[in-house]
C-alpha cells in the first residue's frame, strides 16, 4: 500500500505538471516568463503536496538521478517511470481536450506545448544543438535536485529551490527547444501531430543522458548518508 501511494502520487504530480506547464504555454502563446513560472510553480506546489509521499520526482530524469545516487530502488524506479508516463499522457489528454473544445485556432497552433528542434542552419545542426541544450539543462536541473536534497537541513526549502531551478532552465530553453528536461513531459507530442512525434526521440534521450551525468556528478560531489528522500528498507 505504501509503495502504491508513491506511484499514484507520481502519476497525479506528473499530470498536474504537464497540464499546468504545457497548458500555460498553449494559452499564452508560449510566453517565456509565464511558461517558465508555470512549470516552476507547478513543481513547487507538487513538492509540498506529494513530496512527503514519493519525493515528487514527476520526471524520469529525476528518478534516474535518484537511482544512481541510491535514493531509489530499481523496482521503484521502474514503477515511478511507468506512473510518470501514464500521468503525462493523462495531463496531455486533458489539455488536448481543452484545446479541441475551445475551437481556438490560436490554441491549436501551439501543438499542445510539444517540444521541437532548436532552429539552426541544417537539420543535423538542429538535432545536435537540441541534444546539447537538453543534456546541459537537464544536467543542471538534476544536479541541483541531488544537491538540495542531500542534506536534511534543506528539507523545508528544497521544493522552492527545485521549482526556481526549473523556472531558470525554462527561461533559457523555451525559445530553443521548448525545454523538456523531462521525458514524460515531452510525451504531449503524442497529441501534437506527426512532426512533433518525429522529433520526440531527442526529448526522450537527451534528458536521460543529462540526468545520468548529473547522477554520477552527485555521487562524487555530495556526501553520502545525508539523503533527504532516502528510501526506508
Amino acid at each position: 500500500m505504501k509503495d502504491t501511494k508513491k506511484y499514484i502520487a507520481e502519476l497525479i504530480g506528473t499530470a498536474v505538471l504537464v497540464l499546468i506547464g504545457c497548458g500555460t504555454a498553449v494559452v499564452t502563446g508560449a510566453n517565456v516568463v509565464a511558461t517558465a513560472l508555470a512549470f516552476g510553480i507547478a513543481v513547487i506546489a507538487m513538492a509540498y503536496t506529494i513530496g512527503p509521499i514519493s519525493g515528487c520526482h514527476i520526471n524520469p530524469a529525476v528518478s534516474l538521478g535518484a537511482l544512481i545516487n541510491k535514493k531509489l530502488s530499481l523496482k521503484n524506479f521502474c514503477f515511478y517511470v511507468v506512473a510518470q508516463i501514464i500521468g503525462a499522457i493523462i495531463g496531455g489528454a486533458i489539455l488536448f481536450g481543452i484545446v479541441k473544445l475551445s475551437g481556438s485556432s490560436a490554441f491549436e497552433s501551439m501543438n499542445v506545448g510539444a517540444n521541437g528542434y532548436a532552429a539552426a542552419n541544417t537539420l543535423t545542426a538542429s538535432i545536435i544543438l537540441s541534444l546539447i541544450v537538453e543534456i546541459v539543462l537537464t544536467f543542471i536541473f538534476v544536479f541541483v535536485i541531488i544537491g538540495v536534497t542531500s542534506k536534511k537541513d534543506n528539507n523545508l526549502m528544497a521544493g522552492l529551490g527545485i521549482g526556481l531551478c526549473l523556472t531558470m532552465v525554462h527561461l533559457v530553453g523555451i525559445n530553443l527547444t521548448g525545454t523538456s528536461v523531462n521525458p514524460a513531459r515531452s510525451l504531449v507530442a503524442i497529441f501534437g501531430g506527426v512532426d512533433a512525434l518525429k522529433e520526440l526521440w531527442v526529448f526522450l534521450v537527451a534528458p536521460m543522458v543529462g540526468a545520468a551525468l548529473a547522477g554520477v556528478a552527485g555521487v562524487f560531489m555530495f556526501k553520502k548518508g545525508d539523503d533527504t528522500i532516502e528510501e526506508k528498507k
